[in-house]
């Protein structure tokens, strides 16, 4: 994980491990093992959370205006892949499936959901990424007591105050290039 910095290889990175729990829930299911169950449930688990953190690697992409063209057409693919592989086990019905049913369900629901969100235009997303994320910054200020606001108001604009001027190697009068 911490080589693959760039949002498109993450994303890969993820759908190749989300395969992978999957891969381990087929072959255990195909098993009729005791103690099966348990394993399941965990590994179901884990394969709703990596499909959560698919969307969270999206969001931050869209907040920082990162190209994830090529990796979210990826992840629509391979997640209607995934979605389709967790109905038909679904529609097997094991002979212990109440004991990890609950899971099972949430996976799809994930992986809907995340299905969704991938399918849909970036652009939308992004806005919505957006909108979010100042509605956030909104609930956090409507939190803070006066005081807080206050200084929290205070250090912004210091902070715009002090900006450094952006350093140069040119003299005072000297023209700046491209100007006529």
């Amino acid at each position: 994980m911490r080589l693959s910095q760039e949002p498109n290889e993450r994303l890969k990175l993820y759908l190749h491990f989300a395969q992978q729990r999957l891969a381990q829930i087929e072959q255990l299911i195909s098993q009729d093992k005791p103690g099966r169950s348990a394993l399941l449930h965990d590994l179901m688990e884990d394969y709703s959370e990596i499909i959560g953190a698919i969307d969270t690697v999206t969001d931050d992409a869209l907040r920082r205006k990162v190209e994830i063209k090529g990796g979210m057409d990826l992840v629509a693919k391979t997640e209607k892949d995934m979605l389709a592989r967790l109905e038909k086990i679904e529609k097997s019905k094991p002979k212990d499936i109440a004991r990890y049913d609950f899971v099972l369900k949430d996976a799809i629901d994930t992986t809907t959901d995340s299905l969704e969100l991938s399918e849909k235009d970036l652009k939308d997303r992004a806005a919505d990424v957006a909108a979010r994320e100042k509605k956030e910054k909104e609930d956090r200020e409507a939190a803070m007591t006066t005081p807080e606001l206050e200084a929290k108001k205070a250090a912004e604009k210091k902070e715009t105050q002090t900006k450094k001027k952006v350093p140069t190697l040119r003299r005072p009068g000297d023209p700046v290039p491209g100007a006529k």
